[in-house]
């Protein structure tokens, strides 16, 4: 039960109260929704790779996806481009669109799940950028997480190098 604080006094309590129920509910709906990574990726910004060969750049959380070098190589000049529509909620590992290109076509899968809340117009007219700046201009969705702990499944950028290697050894 809430005991009574005169109203002289309440405008002094008010800001302790505030900050308190913040403190209290900012902490619990955000590990609940990100789960403990939350603290680890929320400061800091982190590029991680999938081992289909898509990156997610990420800050708090929010990310951006695309392909790699790697994949764009091996894809050869990108000619169509399908992205997800804004509003479209994806899952880690689920396709999210697709590339052709002159030598094949190729899903994209999502790195993580989420929302997806921006695409990248210019490759509509321009699916060349994914040839030319596969990991910056050519980028192709953002996307709000939803699970920040899924980022843990991915691979460093050391890691997807010694993947590459491994794949072009076989």
């Amino acid at each position: 039960m809430l005991g009574f604080i005169s109203p002289k006094l309440a405008p002094s309590y008010i800001p302790k109260f505030r900050s308190a129920i913040l403190r209290n509910e900012f902490g619990s709906v955000f590990a609940s929704r990100f789960g403990a990574s939350f603290r680890e990726y929320s400061s800091k910004k982190v590029k991680k790779y999938t081992k289909e060969h898509e990156w997610i750049h990420v800050e708090r959380d929010l990310g951006t996806i695309g392909i790699t070098h790697y994949a764009q190589n091996a894809l050869g000049d990108v000619v169509f481009v399908e992205v997800p529509e804004v509003g479209t909620v994806v899952e880690q590992s689920g396709t999210c669109g697709a590339l052709e290109s002159v030598k094949a076509a190729s899903d994209i899968y999502a790195p993580v799940s989420g929302k997806i809340i921006e695409v990248n117009q210019n490759l509509e007219k321009s699916p060349g950028l994914i040839n030319k700046s596969p990991e910056a201009d050519g980028w192709l969705c953002k996307i709000q997480l939803s699970k920040l702990s899924e980022l843990d499944n991915l691979m460093e950028e050391h890691e997807y190098h010694k993947h590459c290697e491994e794949s072009e050894s076989h």
